[in-house]
């Protein structure tokens, strides 16, 4: 074989390489795009939150958000079928942002709940996901904490559209828990600038739900505690 047939062998192989690359990609962004049109539905039931009538409505907003989280699942599962062993992260890019918002989704749903945090392991069970990268598909720790701070974000919303619709325990629950969550959050030394860049909000979340609290103590809307009943 001559040289030129040997360049000729060796470049076809790298158009190969490429061709097989692109195939991937496109399958990916496909099944991406499935996930990203549950996560718009999801993100459109959750919104009722805000509605006026909203408590009475919550009930039926979790059992449709939950159906839709189920949706998310098995395309997470297609998804990591996709994925070649032990290239994960390259080809993270294309679920990072709907790996966010729904680690959001499901903490949001969680607290509605239950007023708790919704760990790690809790949401990438609801995902159909590891959560050790050693395992394969998995969450990935900057992703569940981005989630978070964007449910910290939508909660300090919650706390202005509570106040505002009569709600006045919501936003002194909201508060000791957006407080809890900064607490937790200060024990991280951040290396990532996003990540980072994204806590510095937090700040402002919290400053704005305790302007709320505020607001309703020194109007006499504050509802009364077990505790503050024992000390009458």
């Amino acid at each position: 074989m001559t040289t030129e047939n040997k360049i000729v062998d060796l470049f076809a192989g790298f158009q190969k390489n490429l061709n097989e690359e692109q195939n991937l990609r496109e399958k990916i962004r496909d099944v991406i795009k499935e996930i990203e049109e549950v996560s718009r539905e999801l993100a459109t039931v959750l919104q009722g939150i805000h509605l006026e009538k909203s408590a009475t409505e919550v009930p039926q907003i979790l059992v449709k958000s939950k159906t839709l989280l189920s949706d998310a699942s098995k395309r997470f599962v297609e998804l990591s079928t996709i994925i070649p062993n032990g290239e994960y992260y390259k080809y993270h890019d294309h679920w990072r942002w709907v790996a966010q918002k729904l680690v959001f989704d499901i903490a949001l749903i969680q607290f509605l709940q239950d007023g708790e945090l919704a760990t790690k392991e809790f949401v990438a069970s609801q995902l159909n996901l590891k959560t050790d990268r050693l395992e394969g598909f998995h969450l990935d720790l900057e992703d569940y904490l981005h989630g978070l701070l964007q449910l910290a974000s939508e909660l300090s919303r919650l706390a202005v559209t509570s106040a505002t619709s009569g709600d006045y325990s919501k936003p002194l629950q909201i508060s000791q828990f957006v407080t809890e969550l900064n607490a937790g959050f200060r024990l991280i030394n951040f290396k990532n600038d996003s990540l980072r860049k994204h806590y510095d909000g937090l700040k402002y979340d919290l400053k704005k739900i305790e302007e709320v609290v505020y607001d309703i103590s020194i109007r006499g809307l504050k509802p009364s505690t077990n505790n503050d009943c024992d000390n009458v």
